[in-house]
Parts: C-alpha cells; structure tokens; sequence
C-alpha cells in the first residue's frame, strides 16, 4: 500500500492534474467511478507498473524475513540406565550449577553388584596369602627330596663303585635295587619341583590376573552404580521437571526433564530469508530487527554469517531414492544477525520471534570512477527506495502490539 501511494503521487495524481485542468474535466461528472479507466488509464497503467517495479527492487535489494529466532540450546535430563526413582533433590524451574545431584534411582541391585565384586578382591587376596603358604611347604618338599636323592645317590656311587672293583661284599641285586631308588628319588624331586614352579606361577601370574579381573569387575559395578545418580552436567535452570519417588526412569522412553543452560547470551539471531536474495544477502551487511519481546524497538543489526546450505535439500541415507518432488518447501536462506554495535546487549529472552529487513549499499559501486550515468542513477535509487522498506517495517512495529492483542483472538 504504500509503494502504490507512493507511486499514485508520481502517475495517477499528475494525470487526474492534467484531466482536471487542462482539459476541464471535473470529478463527478466527466470522471466518475466508471469512467475512471477510461480517462486515468494512463496514469493507472503507469502506477502499476512502477507499484510492481518498485516493489521487486525493494524486496529483491532489501529484503525482509518474519522467520527470525533466537535459538538457545537445551540438555535433556536422562539417566543412563532405567530404573525407579528413590530421591529426588531438586524442583521444577529450579537453577542449578553444574555438578549438582538431580535425583537417584534405586541402587540395591548395584550395591549389591558393588559388594559381590568387593569380597571377591578379598577371596583372591586370601588365596595369595595361602599361596605363599603352599610356596613354603613346596620348597620344603624340594629341599626334603634333594636330600634323599642324595642320600641314595651316595649309596649307590658307592656300592656301585665296590661291585666294579669285583668285591664279593656287594651283591648285584643291591646295586639294581640302589639304582632303581635312584630312580624314584629322582622322580619324586622333579615332582616337588614341578610344585614349586606352580605355585610360584600361581602367586606370580594366576592370583594377579584373577585379581585384576576382580578389580575391573568392581570398577564396572561401581559404574553401574554411579548411573544411578543424574548430575547436572552445566549450570541453568530445570524445566519440565515433574519427577517423584517411585516414578519410573527410561533412558529411551521417560526423560526426568529439561536443563536449559544459563551460558546462553542470546546475541545472535537466525533469520530466513527467501532463497532468491542468496545474491543480495553478504556478510556485513547492515539490518533492522523488531521483536514481540520488546514493542515500539528497532534493533540495529549486522548480518554475521550466512549458512552455506539450505536445509530443505538434507538428506539421510534410507532405503528409499529422493525424489525432489516431495520437497514440501523450497527451503530459505538462513542468515545469522548480530548486534551492529557490540556494546549493545539484547534483552530479549531466548526463543524471541522477530521480524527483520536487510539493506543492500551500492556505495562501494557508487565511489568507482568509472561507473555510467545509467548505473549510477540506478544505484542511488536502490540505496534511496530503502526507505520504503524501512518505513514499512516500522509501520510493522506500530501494529504489531495491536494486531497481537487485538485482532489475533487470543
């Protein structure tokens, strides 16, 4: 409406001036409401056609977005594992630090768990001190079959060394019978050896592995135990939080509730912008904000940064082929605005809807020496019909309290 009164002023007016007095056509008579085309073609054809030019460039060199967002983060409260509340410690829209402890579940399985894995430590600390034992009593029978292997050793090295002399003292079955205690003497000494190194193996490699199996058993008991208890992993404030004793916990099916952090500052805006600005649209360049959270304020901003893709065109590996028709929506252009002058903090609360306008300046182009008549004509009128848009949105800015609380039927 208000490019065409704009434009009326420059057509339509000057024509009806023109019908009016030089030709002496009067309102209400010669041009009344049906023959008004007739006698105002001219300046009606003109009108929209420099409506509908005045409008593409405005929109299409500054243009404007109703989809603007203040978009903040939150932290599911979630257990790791299901199980049924015990306690719980804090309340619904409750600020919390980091670290505090939210609510517990019922451990009696895991303490349980954490006790069993505790005494088989200490079995296996038992079994080392009885290993020692049986390493002692092991050596000693290695020590006890040494000195019997020498004892018949040296009654045979020595009857053995009579019989070889041809002395008739010794018979030949004494010196076999000598020969085969040897025998067994020896074997019985290979055996007691043989317990020796097992129980040193045992004490040096089987008790320690049993041991450090134990402890990686209590540690995961321990873990499973520590599950049990939801911390708050930043600072901010519990929403949602409606748990009690005796609820019971999903990880995958039952949240507890909301964290939302407090380490937002909320100074950056996402704003989507038709795709056919993509050319227009830079980084750096200034704009102008409005928020429901704040009326009658206009914002000066900066456009930060412009997103590199379009999210309408997100794909996720399935068994099915895309096919651009089911594209619901062509998808905007999301640009990320900040406050154009630093010191200036936002107050609006986080999740704030606005409106915002982004305004193109051809003063780069304008400053170059050898730019045409044409083109720079061009160029100051796409910096000047700025205005338009600017007016417009703060006309925006005057009705929107009232089409909010007026005219919206809530």
């Amino acid at each position: 409406m208000l490019e065409f009164l704009f434009c009326s002023l420059l057509t339509i007016v000057p024509d009806y001036l023109y019908r009016r007095y030089a030709q002496d056509k009067r309102l209400g008579r010669e041009i009344t409401f049906f023959s008004v085309w007739h006698e105002l073609r001219w300046g009606i054809t003109l009108c929209a056609i420099l409506t509908t030019t005045l409008i593409t460039i405005v929109f299409f060199y500054h243009p404007s977005s109703k989809s603007v967002r203040s978009y903040f983060r939150t932290v599911t409260i979630l257990s790791e594992t299901g199980g049924r509340v015990s306690e719980v410690f804090v309340t619904n829209n409750q600020k919390v630090e980091a670290g505090t402890l939210l609510f517990r579940l019922d451990s009696s399985s895991q303490r349980a768990a954490v006790e069993t894995a505790q005494r088989r430590i200490e079995e296996v600390d038992a079994r080392l001190q009885a290993a020692g034992a049986e390493l002692e009593a092991a050596t000693a029978g290695v020590r006890e079959a040494q000195a019997a292997v020498d004892v018949i050793e040296d009654d045979y090295r020595r009857n053995k060394a009579l019989l070889d002399r041809g002395s008739s003292a010794v018979p030949v079955a004494e010196v076999e019978r000598l020969e085969n205690e040897l025998h067994v003497r020896q074997g019985a000494l290979e055996a007691a050896v043989a317990n020796q190194v097992f129980a040193e193996e045992k004490i040096s490699i089987q008790l320690p592995a049993e041991r450090a199996t134990a402890v990686a058993s209590l540690e995961q008991a321990r873990a499973e135990l520590a599950k049990t208890e939801v911390f708050a992993g930043e600072t901010g404030r519990v929403e949602q939080f409606g748990l009690q004793v005796g609820d019971y916990i999903n990880p995958i099916l039952r949240p507890a509730g909301i964290l939302v952090p407090s380490s937002f500052d909320g100074q950056r805006f996402a704003a989507g912008f038709d795709q056919i600005t993509a050319s227009v649209i830079k980084p750096g360049m200034v704009a102008e904000m409005a928020c429901l959270a704040e009326p009658f304020t206009i914002i000066p901003m900066v456009v930060a940064d412009i997103q590199d893709v379009i999210p309408s065109g997100q794909i996720r590996p399935t068994d099915r082929l895309v096919d651009p028709q089911d594209n619901p929506r062509p998808g905007t252009l999301t640009v990320f605005l900040e406050p154009l002058y630093a010191q200036e903090r936002l107050t609006m609360p986080p999740g704030s809807t606005c409106i915002a306008n982004a305004y193109s300046s051809m003063h780069d182009k304008l400053e170059d020496p050898d730019l045409g008549l044409g083109r720079w004509l061009y160029y100051h009128m796409v910096d000047t019909v700025a205005l338009v848009h600017a007016a417009i949105l703060r006309i925006q800015v005057l009705a929107m309290p009232v089409q909010t609380l007026v005219f919206s039927g809530h």
